[in-house]
C-alpha cells in the first residue's frame, strides 16, 4: 500500500452535533441516543414511513372515535341481589375463638339417618360428634364499625378462623339483626400488595427504564379495562365492538410506550392487528357454530340475571380477543426485533433471506408459546378436569360439555392467532427493513470498526468511504 493510497477503512469520525450518541457511531456517546427502542434500528426511508403512517394514523383515529362514541358514563346502578360478589362487604377482625361442642350449637339435634360413607353423611357425623369453633368478629369499617357478632365454624369447613385474623364480612340489611353479618372471605390485601410491590421492583431492577415503561403500560391497560371496556359492556354496547376498540387502544398505548415510536414498533402493531382480526373472525364463526352461550357458571348466570340485554356469547368472544392480546404483543415484538437484528448483523441478506432466518426463530417461539397457553388454561381448569376424572367420564364427554368446550375454543382460537402472527409479522418486518437497501447505501455510516466477515468487509468499503466523506452526516436517520 502506497502512502497516497487511501486506507480500506477510514478512521471513525468523532460525533458531531445531532450525530453524537446516535447509537451507530463509536465512542463515549454510543447507544445512548435511542435507549427507549430495541437498540440500533435499520434506517427506513421517509417514503416508507409515510406508507406506514398512512395505515396506522387512520387506524388510530378510528380507535379514538370508537372510544369517544362508546365511552360509558360509568357502570349502570342496580339493586344488590346479595348473591355471590353482588353483596355489601366490610372489613373485620376475628377477636376471639373458642371451642364448643358441635351438638350444642348446631340447629339439628341428631344425625340424619343414611349412609355415613357419603360426603353428606360424613359431614353430618362430624357436625354431631366433632368440636366446632365459635368465633367473635368485630366489624372495622362502615356504619356499624365496632359492632361484633358470632359465627360458628364447623370442623369440616375449608376455612378455619383464627384469633387476630383479618376477614371480609358480607352485610345483608334485610336479614334479622343477629344474622345481618357473615364471614365471606379472608382479607388478603396485604400479601397481594406486597407481592405486587416485589413484582414491580423486579421489573424495574432488570428492565430499568424499559421496565418502568412496561409498568406504566400495564397501568394504562387496567385503566382502559376498568373505565371503558367493562362499563361499556354493562351499559349494553356490543361486547365484540367494545373489545376490538379497547384492545386496539391497549395495543397502541402499550407497544409505543414500551418500545418507542419507530418503524419497528409500527410493524409489530400491524402484525398484532392482523392477528387480532383473524382471532375475531375465527372466534365469531366457531363460537356461533359450537352454540356456546357464554353462560356456564354462577357468575355469568348472575351477570345475565342482572343485565339480561348483555350478549353473553359476544362477551365470550370479547374475552378471547382481550386474552390473546398480551401474548400476541410478545410474539410480534420479538419477531420484529429478530428480523431487525438479523438485518443489522448481515445487511447483505435480502427480504427472502431475512424471512427464512426470522421464521426459523419464530418456529421455536411458536412451540413454547402454544404450550404455555394450553398449560395456562389447563391449570386454571384443573379442579374441573379433576372432577371429570373422578366421574370417570370419557374424553369425548368431557370435551363436549359447554364449560370445557368453551375453554377448548378459547385456547385453540388464541393459538391459531399466535401461530399466524409469526409469519405475518416476519413478512412485514422483512419487507420494511429491506425495502430501502439501495437508498440506505452506506447503512448510515456502518461502523468501520465493527467485526465483519471478509465478504461483508469488502462490500462495505465504498459505503464506509462515502460515509467518511460526508463527515458522518448520513447517520441521522434511525427509523
Amino acid at each position: 500500500m502506497t502512502p497516497t493510497q487511501p486506507p480500506p477503512f477510514p478512521p471513525p469520525e468523532p460525533p458531531h452535533g445531532a450525530d453524537a450518541g446516535s447509537g451507530h457511531g463509536h465512542g463515549p456517546g454510543q447507544g445512548h441516543g435511542h435507549s427507549h427502542s430495541h437498540g440500533p434500528a435499520a434506517p427506513v426511508s421517509r417514503h416508507l414511513r409515510k406508507v406506514i403512517a398512512a395505515i396506522l394514523v387512520p387506524f388510530a383515529a378510528a380507535v379514538l372515535i370508537g372510544l369517544a362514541v362508546l365511552w360509558p358514563g360509568g357502570a349502570p346502578a342496580h339493586e344488590r341481589t346479595g348473591v355471590g360478589f353482588d353483596r355489601q362487604t366490610q372489613d373485620a377482625t376475628v377477636t376471639k375463638v373458642v371451642e364448643v361442642s358441635c351438638q350444642s350449637v348446631n340447629a339439628s339435634g341428631s344425625v340424619p339417618t343414611g349412609d355415613t360413607s357419603t360426603a353428606e353423611g360424613s359431614s353430618a357425623q362430624q357436625q354431631e360428634d366433632g368440636t366446632c369453633k365459635k368465633a367473635t368478629i368485630r366489624v372495622d369499617t362502615g356504619d356499624d364499625k365496632g359492632r361484633t357478632f358470632n359465627e360458628i365454624v364447623q370442623p369440616d369447613q375449608s376455612r378455619q378462623l383464627e384469633q387476630g385474623q383479618k376477614v371480609v364480612v358480607a352485610y345483608e340489611p334485610s336479614a334479622p339483626e343477629d344474622l345481618q353479618y357473615s364471614v365471606t372471605d379472608v382479607n388478603r390485601r396485604l400479601p397481594l400488595a406486597l407481592l405486587a410491590g416485589i413484582f414491580a421492583l423486579a421489573v424495574v431492577a432488570v428492565g430499568r427504564l424499559r421496565g418502568v415503561m412496561a409498568l406504566v403500560a400495564l397501568a394504562v391497560s387496567f385503566l382502559v379495562l376498568n373505565f371503558f371496556i367493562l362499563p361499556a359492556i354493562l351499559q349494553g354496547s356490543n361486547p365484540l365492538l367494545v373489545a376490538v376498540v379497547g384492545a386496539s387502544a391497549i395495543m397502541l398505548l402499550a407497544l409505543y410506550l414500551c418500545h418507542g415510536l419507530s418503524a419497528r414498533t409500527s410493524v409489530a402493531v400491524l402484525g398484532t392487528l392482523i392477528s387480532l382480526l383473524l382471532i375475531g373472525l375465527l372466534g365469531s364463526v366457531f363460537i356461533d357454530w359450537a352454540a356456546l352461550t357464554g353462560n356456564t357458571d354462577d357468575n355469568t348466570g348472575l351477570i345475565h340475571g342482572l343485565y339480561p340485554d348483555i350478549d353473553m356469547s359476544g362477551l365470550l368472544l370479547a374475552g378471547v380477543i382481550i386474552g390473546s392480546l398480551g401474548v400476541l404483543d410478545d410474539v410480534t415484538v420479538t419477531q420484529t426485533s429478530a428480523v431487525w437484528e438479523l438485518h443489522e448483523a448481515n445487511p447483505s441478506l435480502g427480504r427472502r433471506g431475512l424471512y427464512r432466518a426470522g421464521i426459523r426463530i419464530g418456529r421455536d417461539h411458536i412451540a413454547s408459546v402454544v404450550n404455555t397457553l394450553v398449560l395456562a388454561y389447563a391449570g386454571a381448569a384443573l379442579p374441573l378436569l379433576l372432577l371429570f376424572s373422578i366421574a370417570q367420564s370419557s374424553v369425548g364427554t368431557v370435551a363436549n360439555s359447554e364449560l370445557v368446550a368453551e375453554e377448548i375454543v378459547r385456547t385453540l382460537i388464541g393459538s391459531i392467532g399466535l401461530v399466524a402472527s409469526v409469519p405475518v409479522t416476519t413478512v412485514l418486518a422483512a419487507l420494511v427493513v429491506s425495502a430501502d437497501r439501495p437508498a440506505a447505501g452506506a447503512q448510515e455510516g456502518r461502523a468501520p470498526g465493527r467485526a465483519q466477515g471478509p465478504a461483508q468487509g469488502r462490500g462495505q468499503v465504498p459505503d464506509a468511504r462515502s460515509a467518511a466523506g460526508r463527515g458522518g452526516r448520513g447517520r441521522r436517520r434511525k427509523r
